[in-house]
């Protein structure tokens, strides 16, 4: 497995290089936005990528990757502040750690979103469109369409609306769809989740789609 490392502090980069080699991944690097686009090629599994480059914004950056490849995004970044998670999982990152973190925690999230990206989100059923009102899901096709237009999601916030839309009007526990969707039971992606779901709900314009059962998790709507 091949992990692009973008980060611009040698220091860091030199580390991060060490440590993942050692634990079993190829690794390549780049320093900046332009370089991290050049070294992109479909060998690479994993951008680990850092927010504060010298030629460009990393959320403007992960736009970029993500125009052009499906591969997991791990945002690892010193802004902690929530709405920088927002920006970048609205961005098309699937995870994002905060600075410092323990490199094997790093390690982990990269097995989480890499055996998410291999593997189905859920068993497969006999029924792969399913309808509600005007809203269309295919799931064999990994497409939503709304009136008969699709609507362009990330493959997390996908597979999320995948998961919800197998049990229509059953509530679907945070740790089920973060268990499917993440491949772990980490807590930690609790808020990633909620994020992706007020995602979902924006650019479906269905905010009634898809319904919050406080405390338990999160029910598709019936038909």
């Amino acid at each position: 497995m091949t992990v692009l490392i973008v980060e611009d502090d040698d220091r860091l980069m030199d580390a991060l290089r060490t440590f993942l080699r050692k634990a079993g991944y190829g690794t390549t690097s780049a320093s900046d936005a332009a370089q991290a686009l050049d070294a992109l090629s479909s060998d690479t599994e994993v951008v680990l990528l850092d927010l504060g480059l010298p030629d460009m914004d990393g959320i403007e950056l992960c736009r970029r990757i993500r125009e052009r490849s499906g591969v997991p995004i791990i945002i690892a970044t010193a802004r902690s502040h929530v709405q920088e998670r927002i920006r970048g999982l609205r961005a098309g990152a699937d995870d994002f750690l905060v600075k410092p973190y323990n490199v094997l925690e790093l390690v982990a999230r990269i097995e989480a979103v890499t055996r998410r990206s291999r593997a189905l989100v859920a068993e497969p059923t006999p029924e792969q469109v399913i309808d509600v009102a005007d809203v269309r899901i295919d799931l064999s096709g990994r497409q939503l369409l709304v009136g008969g237009a699709p609507i362009e999601l990330t493959r997390t916030e996908f597979d999320i609306v995948a998961v919800l839309a197998r049990y229509p009007g059953v509530v679907v526990p945070r740790e089920r769809i973060i268990r499917e969707v993440w491949q772990t039971d980490w807590h930690a992606f609790s808020r990633s989740l909620e994020v992706h779901v007020g995602s979902i709900r924006r650019k479906i314009g269905r905010g009634d789609l898809i319904e919050t059962v406080r405390g338990v998790g999160y029910r598709f709507a019936g038909r």
